[in-house]
């Protein structure tokens, strides 16, 4: 694997959860969605030039078993998803069928588009792929709005080959945790790498250590703060959550110069050994994999908070939906029944090292955690529910003041009531 393709898929991983895949659609739309011909279009971000995404290979499979049918392919960068798709469909050019996130948090979330009017609804095959627990983030109004492309459990990614050559053990306690730390710092070493100058990560190292915090004892918590019955500052969940960042900066957890560090280091730091960890989405793994193609990468839950349990994140963070609009409706509908069928399924979990629901995880770098996900001890992303994508923003650039000391706990926890509104 070249060092460019290498990044390109961490980036891929890393940047899907929180502010992911920006679309930049330029294709045909039109009126309703019928249209009688084989060919449609499709629009999906891509983290660099030649980084094949999981998107595409659907495409490709779908195009090779039906050779009548002709899919338009419009990757575009990332980084100009969100407003460019609004910008699309508003100006009534949007692809036929293209890119969303579940929930609401994100511009280009579906349930966002749903209620503007942008989504068209989709039938059964669609909503049985609905990860358990997830439905309010896929339908509005009782219909179904994407199709939920497999289940990403987000939560520390281990390089467990290098952590075994130093006689480390994954620590399944929190201050089992802040030992290890002090202990590899000695050794020059650190156990997580942290990408403190991209608010995604710094962001999504938060949410994950939330996990044990704030949903393994409130799993409805967005709910209460959506009817204001509390509030980020109010919680104490959230407050340990972001004083335990503190804590592990000053136990040494993150390696020397973490505040400054791109995503680049996740990949350089943690495939070659110099750090045992990093907060990530499970995809991350088999980029990790790629690159350091001797080494075992496991998925393992963040370690539990005193007096807590383990707990996970997981949920679908990418999904498929048609355009309301589409030119071609009838054929993107037909792509999105087999996108929603077991092989549409099985090929993206596949293209992506996301989770088949319903496998046998056992020998599988989604071990540690098979029993969190069997139990369902688990919530989706909690920033998928969020209200606006500013939250997620205010606590992604909060969490980089506490790692430069700038900032408190108080002061981004306030800062995400507000964003919140």
């Amino acid at each position: 694997m070249t060092p460019h393709r290498r990044s390109g898929g961490l980036r891929r991983g890393l940047l899907a959860v929180a502010v992911a895949g920006h679309l930049a659609l330029a294709a045909c739309a039109g009126n309703g969605a019928g249209g009688s011909t084989n060919s449609f279009t499709l629009s999906y971000g891509v983290p660099g030039a030649g980084v094949v995404v999981p998107f595409k290979k659907l495409a490709e499979q779908y195009m090779n078993d039906n050779p009548g049918v002709k899919i338009t392919l419009n990757e575009v960068p990332n980084d100009t998803y969100g407003q460019s798709l609004t910008t699309q469909l508003n100006g009534g050019n949007a692809s036929d069928a293209f890119q969303t996130a579940p929930g609401s948090g994100q511009t280009f979330s579906l349930l966002t588009l749903a209620t503007a009017g942008h989504l068209a609804p989709l039938d059964d095959a669609a909503a049985a792929r609905i990860p358990s627990g997830s439905n309010p983030l896929f339908q509005h109004d009782g219909r179904t709005y994407g199709v939920a492309l497999g289940l990403t459990v987000v939560s520390s990614i281990f390089n467990d080959s290098t952590a075994r050559s130093l006689g480390v053990a994954y620590p399944t306690e929190w201050g089992a945790l802040l030992s290890a730390c002090a202990a590899l710092a000695k050794k020059d070493k650190s156990f997580y790498t942290v990408a403190g100058a991209v608010p995604a990560n710094t962001g999504l190292m938060a949410v994950s250590l939330s996990a044990t915090r704030v949903y393994a004892q409130e799993p409805d918590w967005n709910q209460k703060r959506a009817v204001r019955s509390t509030t980020f500052a109010g919680s104490q969940g959230w407050r340990d959550t972001l004083q335990a960042i503190v804590a592990m900066k000053d136990a040494g957890c993150f390696q020397k110069g973490a505040a400054g560090a791109g995503l680049d280091a996740i990949g350089q730091r943690t495939a070659q050994g110099a750090s045992l960890a990093a907060f990530a989405p499970s995809s991350t793994a088999m980029d990790l994999k790629q690159a350091a193609k001797d080494a075992t990468f496991l998925i393992q839950p963040v370690p539990a908070a005193p007096g807590g349990k383990a707990f996970a994140l997981a949920g679908a963070i990418h999904a498929l939906s048609i355009n309301k609009n589409a030119k071609n409706g009838e054929a993107a509908r037909k792509f999105a029944d087999w996108v929603a069928s077991d092989a549409g399924q099985k090929l993206y979990a596949e293209a992506s090292g996301s989770l088949l629901p319903g496998t046998d995880l056992s020998g599988t770098a989604f071990a540690p955690v098979a029993d969190l996900v069997a139990k369902k001890d688990m919530v989706p992303l909690p920033n998928t529910q969020w209200p606006n994508p500013q939250v997620f923003a205010a606590l992604g650039t909060g969490v980089q003041g506490l790692l430069t000391g700038q900032r408190t706990p108080a002061d981004v926890l306030s800062a995400m009531d507000t964003a919140w509104g």
